[in-house]
């Protein structure tokens, strides 16, 4: 699972580093609180690759409002092929969507909420697979991560995570380089992210500033899977 990131790279910086062409209406950055219903940087492929702006929150054409239905801010690699509202987009409109890192929780016995913060151990961005579709009648960019099964490491913390697409597998995945995108849904790599505890402030989709992802003093790696929130 995947339900809040932080994106921390210039707008200029990430064109360059995709090779896309930026949209004028891109959201402001940095953000280290990235919630669900935001809009996001996404790059897909059109005439050549694009940065655009979309809705975090993938709305099936049959929905009549956005809140028509369950709120789909992600989607399963092992259904995407398979479910009615992502199925087409996962032949025809798959993208990626950058993250500098990404935020999952821990509960203490007594319910409380712990906030972890996710990154790759280089510092360099993450690029999330994930879906597109228009909807409605102006056209409204939506748009979803694909999440997979959790590799050991990130087990400790949750037993679901986000698909982090490598830069080699950037043009595949996009549809660039013909067949074989399915074969890339599957986790990072143990050597790719590492984690840390932050501040519970982070708990709140309110809450905004770079402290957000700073390691908390005394917070360690879980030395055993913890109970995912």
């Amino acid at each position: 699972m995947c339900g809040r990131f932080a994106l921390t790279l210039p707008t200029d910086a990430m064109a360059a580093l995709f090779g896309a062409i930026p949209a004028n209406d891109l959201p402001r950055v940095p953000n280290f609180n990235i919630c669900p219903t935001n809009s996001v940087h996404v790059v897909w492929t059109g005439e050549g690759r694009r940065l655009s702006a979309m809705r975090w929150g993938f709305l099936p054409f049959w929905y009549k409002s956005p809140t028509d239905g369950p709120l789909l801010i992600n989607a399963r690699a092992e259904t995407l092929a398979e479910k009615p509202a992502f199925r087409a987009a996962a032949r025809e409109r798959r993208c990626l969507i950058p993250a500098t890192g990404f935020y999952e929780w821990t509960k203490t016995p007594d319910g409380a909420r712990l906030p972890w913060y996710i990154h790759r151990r280089d510092e360099a961005p993450l690029a999330f697979a994930g879906v597109w579709q228009d909807w409605g009648e102006d056209g409204l960019p939506t748009c979803a991560i694909v999440t997979c099964g959790a590799n050991e490491s990130m087990s400790a913390i949750h037993h679901r995570m986000p698909v982090v697409l490598e830069q080699d597998d950037w043009g595949k995945w996009l549809g660039e380089e013909g067949h074989g995108a399915a074969v890339l849904m599957q986790p990072a790599g143990e050597d790719i992210l590492t984690f840390h505890r932050v501040d519970p402030k982070v708990n709140s989709n309110r809450a905004s500033g770079p402290q957000l992802i700073d390691p908390l003093p005394g917070g360690r790696r879980p030395a055993e899977p913890l109970r995912g929130a």
